[in-house]
């Protein structure tokens, strides 16, 4: 059995083991591949979970590991090292190697829906500063697109969510990296000023549950372009295959 997975903390709903497991029917190879769900609170779990399941090929990384399996790899590829942090392991021969698909699913998803809204930006506002902002700051670097990260806990290079309030007419790109507003807590939201949004704005959440989330319903209601995480996800998870079944 070639065995996939995704780990993470908590795991209420997930896109990656409905989206593998129908893969795998499609393609007709069901009987030889699955996908599961590996709950690791602890991210010192993760020898154990090796050690449980010696048929894993390949895994997914979520919130809140993306970093705290960088010490278990024994490779980088040097993209995901940029960016300092890994959502794809693929395991070959007992050796482990991350990589960051988050880059292109989010690079790519954003640069479609400038497409089809006919917008772009020149700043942005990137919320939350986890695996997930990492691979964004790094994207957006790469598409010329300035950028301040926003915090609950301001450090160098970063502001405070108060702080953010005077960016927003400035910052026309609003992109939420933190786990707000998914479910099972769709009532809750970053703590930006949603009264400063106008039709110039672009929100990009990358929660996909709920397909709109509060975010993203504050957006609109001050005309903002709205977009959820939920194109990104396809795109990084084809990304995953892809990595997978390279040599």
């Amino acid at each position: 059995m070639n065995r996939y997975g995704l780990i993470g903390f908590p795991l209420t709903h997930s896109f990656s083991k409905k989206y593998f497991t129908e893969k795998f029917e499609q393609l007709n190879i069901s009987d030889s591949h699955c996908y599961e769900l590996f709950e690791l609170e602890d991210y010192a779990q993760f020898p154990e979970l090796l050690k449980n399941y010696s048929d894993l090929v390949g895994l997914n990384v979520t919130i809140p590991h993306k970093q705290n399996v960088l010490q278990f790899l024994d490779e980088i590829d040097p993209a995901a090292d940029r960016i300092g942090a890994v959502n794809v392991i693929k395991i070959s021969n007992g050796i482990l190697k991350g990589y960051n698909s988050d880059y292109y699913g989010f690079s790519n998803s954003l640069k479609e829906a400038f497409i089809t809204a006919g917008k772009s930006a020149k700043k942005a506002l990137i919320l939350g500063n986890g695996g997930a902002a990492k691979a964004v700051k790094v994207a957006l670097e790469d598409m010329g697109i300035g950028y301040k990260a926003v915090s609950r806990s301001p450090q160098k290079g970063s502001v405070s969510y108060e702080e953010a309030g005077d960016l927003i007419e400035s910052h026309h790109l609003i992109i939420n990296t933190t786990p707000l507003g998914t479910y099972p807590n769709p009532n809750a939201c970053p703590d930006i000023r949603y009264d400063k949004l106008t039709e110039n704005h672009f929100l990009f959440d990358l929660v996909y549950n709920p397909a709109e989330t509060l975010f993203m319903k504050n957006g609109a209601q001050k005309k903002a372009t709205v977009l959820n995480g939920h194109r990104m996800l396809v795109l990084q998870a084809e990304k995953s295959w892809e990595i997978w079944n390279s040599l």
